[in-house]
């Protein structure tokens, strides 16, 4: 791992267990933060990179 610190920006807080496993990109034991974002601020934040499985 690069970094001693994870940050993980959400739309949606969810109970764990409530995503399906193969949607999750990062397994939660990495991260250390979670800063909630307001509607607001998730309409205005550009996509860094986009993942699609299909």
């Amino acid at each position: 791992m690069a970094g001693r610190v994870t940050v993980a920006e959400v739309e949606d807080l969810v109970e764990p267990g409530a995503i399906d496993p193969d949607a999750v990109h990062l397994p939660g034991v990495f991260v250390r933060r979670v800063v909630a974002l307001t509607p607001e601020q998730a309409a205005d934040k550009r996509i860094e990179r986009r993942t699609v499985r299909g």
